[in-house]
């Protein structure tokens, strides 16, 4: 509804009210009504279309920005909404700092943790993110979970450098206030952090991601955080407990609590698709200090190179995917970090699996490559990005029209930064 037919209405309401009045209050009460209905129609003609241009160009510059823009750049997006171009005005406010710094940085900082919070530290996971839509136009977003890549700060800054054992590089150049938009470079990972080119993943190997989800445990929470964070699912999601067991880990009970029920209705339905997965982690951990340093925050990620033996498994393989082996001895040992997706078959084939891929592989990197190239993959980043920017989840059916239309926009070279164009087009009024 346009201001101009709102506030008729309210017009309306006004002289309706006047009924209750009866003599000089009635024809007074009509009178004064008629005269704001006069002025309704005699200055809000054509201003209230102009206010309403204008009001788009300012909604998109704030869902996007963070801030208001300036006169200049107003100006300039309200043309480009006079024109029918929504997408350039949006392009145009993402030109501001605040899109990278609070928006972008905002928007993957909750993908970095278990709790999922926004309320983190800038780091190397989140940093890279906006690199990667600051360079949309040149990258393919699904690279972000298996490339040899990392953003850090321009060594002009003279930043801490970066550090496999503490996260001050990116402390710095948040808490300096430093443009992300213009002091970030793409650096290859494995010279960083010192991991063979072929263990790096993106941002499922760095710093961040390993403290957060390779810390303890058993591996299967950088797999699972990685399926919320970029397929938008959890594991109840894609429970099918058709899938053959023969993967499944020691450490799972096949009769959690004596009733054996329990695993082939639930348990299984989770570990027969995860646990085949999950093994290409299998030379990974996070090290620390735990007796001097509780929650590891000067810990760093460790990877079993070719050659090295652990001493708890005999292979590559990190003690950690032998935990509470006697919970079920004739469960799955796992050998090295060899990976296949039971989900190629079954309910889970819906999440749209690329046929140009073998569904098998080594190592993290082809296993995340599997999952970044699903159709599952796709959806969850638009879905997340409509949400970002129009502040409520697809509601209905237009919704849901525009959200699969830009899916098919971001399937056609991945460019992350078109789909927030596209959204915040899409939302910023009428």
């Amino acid at each position: 509804m346009s201001d101009l037919v709102g506030k008729q209405l309210l017009m309306g309401n006004a002289m309706n009210k006047c009924l209750h009045f009866r003599g000089k209050r009635k024809k007074a009460c009509e009178a004064i009504t008629r005269l704001m209905a006069f002025a309704v129609a005699l200055l809000g003609g054509a201003a209230v279309v102009e206010a309403s241009t204008l009001e788009q160009a300012k909604r998109i510059h704030d869902r996007l920005a963070g801030v208001p823009p300036s006169e200049a750049v107003l100006l300039q997006m309200k043309a480009d909404l006079d024109g029918g171009d929504g997408v350039s005005a949006a392009m145009r406010a993402m030109e501001h700092d605040g899109f990278y710094n609070v928006t972008v940085k905002n928007w993957a900082a909750p993908w970095t943790n278990e709790e999922q919070t926004v309320f983190v530290s800038l780091n190397d996971y989140s940093a890279t993110v906006v690199g990667f839509v600051r360079d949309a136009e040149t990258v393919d977003f699904r690279e972000l979970l298996y490339t040899d890549v990392l953003y850090v700060a321009d060594p002009a800054l003279n930043l801490a450098a970066y550090s496999n054992s503490n996260n001050s590089h990116y402390e710095q150049l948040e808490a300096g206030g430093y443009s992300l938009q213009n002091n970030l470079v793409r650096q290859s990972q494995s010279s960083l952090t010192g991991l063979p080119a072929d263990a790096t993943a993106g941002v499922v190997t760095s710093r961040a991601a390993a403290k957060a989800f390779f810390s303890a445990g058993t591996n299967r929470a950088n797999f699972r955080f990685t399926l919320m964070n970029h397929l938008c699912m959890d594991l109840e999601q894609v429970h099918d407990t058709t899938r053959v067991p023969d993967r499944i880990r020691q450490d799972v009970s096949r009769s959690p609590g004596g009733d054996a029920r329990v695993f082939l209705n639930n348990c299984i339905g989770c570990h027969n698709g995860m646990d085949p997965m999950a093994q290409a982690f299998a030379y990974y951990d996070y090290e620390y200090d735990a007796e001097n340093d509780l929650t590891g925050e000067n810990g760093s990620i460790s990877y079993n190179t070719e050659g090295t033996v652990d001493p708890e498994t005999g292979t590559r393989v990190k003690a950690k995917y032998r935990i509470n082996s006697a919970t079920f001895p004739t469960g799955f040992v796992t050998p090295d970090d060899n990976w296949d997706n039971y989900w190629r078959e079954g309910v889970n084939q819906n999440l749209g699996w690329d046929e140009s891929l073998s569904g098998t592989g080594s190592g993290a990197r082809t296993m995340l490559q599997e999952l970044a190239h699903s159709e599952a993959f796709a959806s969850c980043q638009v879905r997340k990005v409509f949400k970002a920017v129009c502040l409520r989840e697809p509601g209905n059916s237009l919704d849901r029209s525009a959200v699969s239309n830009m899916v098919g926009t971001f399937k056609a070279d991945y460019n992350i930064k078109q789909v927030f164009a596209e959204s915040a087009d899409y939302c910023k009024g009428e």
